[in-house]
């Protein structure tokens, strides 16, 4: 097959429109990486602006790793993730299966209230009232409970249910088995794209938990990664501090976006197939 010279032209045209948008993706991410290995006098030769650092210094990373309170904000931002993500797919998964059943009574209108809670919310007054009430102040339930099923995933949740053959679950009922049990031994191990994805959507929400923690947690030993980076930093800033003893509040500003990026950047790639697998089938249907 000949490719004529329009062709060319606009393959040409496309891998370098690619090519930008490639670059205009990596820049950012090789800038911050390079601003927080870089020696701050290299930095200010540079006017600003480093890319491939001449000489590498891990201090902006010491200043960080060498306070006690970043081990503490990793396990709790973990414990978040983790079991936050669990309690999030564990109730998402409930209340979607039965509201993807045709034959559910009152479908419709429970489907209205949920799209509701959706459009419009409580407000940050009523709803730390509930918290308060509830005795989750000051705990890392907190950060959890309150927002333990979002609307937008329960409804792809949802939609993924529905497109799963019906065959199978009035095959699994024909031999006596129970709704939660087809629920546990059928329909979540042939959803293992969309839990993924959900999860991911809950994992990356946990592990950048900032607000509720500002709002609900009090004790600093509660604190999760990104307060305790953002203390952190603000502490640099204050005037009475010695500035030729502290670090530069940019190349440390840069290490904190590493510290609390680099764990989901890890992770992402195992996941990647599953993720693009599940937003295409959670799509399909409304």
């Amino acid at each position: 097959m000949v490719i004529g010279k329009k062709e060319k032209a606009y393959i040409a045209s496309v891998y370098t429109l690619l090519c930008i948008v490639a670059l205009s993706v990596v820049f950012p991410l090789l800038y911050v990486v390079a601003v927080s290995l870089t020696p701050y006098s290299e930095v200010l030769k540079n006017g600003g602006f480093a890319i491939i650092p001449r000489s590498v210094n891990f201090e902006a990373y010491g200043a960080f790793l060498r306070d006690h309170k970043i081990p503490r904000a990793y396990e709790v931002t973990v414990f978040l993730t983790v079991v936050g993500t669990a309690v999030n797919l564990l109730l998402t998964s409930l209340m979607a299966y039965p509201l993807s059943k045709k034959n559910l009574p009152f479908r419709s209108l429970l489907l209205l209230l949920i799209l509701f809670t959706m459009l419009f919310g409580g407000g940050m007054i009523p709803t730390y009232l509930v918290v308060k009430g509830t005795g989750l102040l000051n705990s890392v339930w907190a950060m959890i409970i309150p927002g333990s099923v979002a609307t937008f995933y329960l409804l792809i949740m949802k939609t993924f249910f529905e497109n799963l053959p019906e065959s199978l679950d009035e095959a699994a009922k024909i031999d006596g088995a129970s709704e939660i049990r087809i629920l546990w031994q059928i329909v979540l191990p042939l959803s293992m794209p969309i839990m993924a994805t959900v999860g991911l959507f809950y994992a990356v929400g946990h592990w950048n938990e900032f607000f509720n923690a500002i709002i609900y947690v009090s004790d600093s030993s509660l604190h999760p990664l990104q307060v305790t980076l953002r203390g952190i930093l603000k502490q640099t800033e204050l005037p009475e501090l010695d500035v030729e003893q502290v670090l530069p509040t940019q190349s440390l500003q840069m290490a904190a976006v590493i510290l609390s990026t680099l764990p989901i950047l890890i992770v992402y790639p195992f996941i990647q197939k599953y993720f693009t697998q599940g937003a295409m089938l959670g799509s399909v249907k409304g």
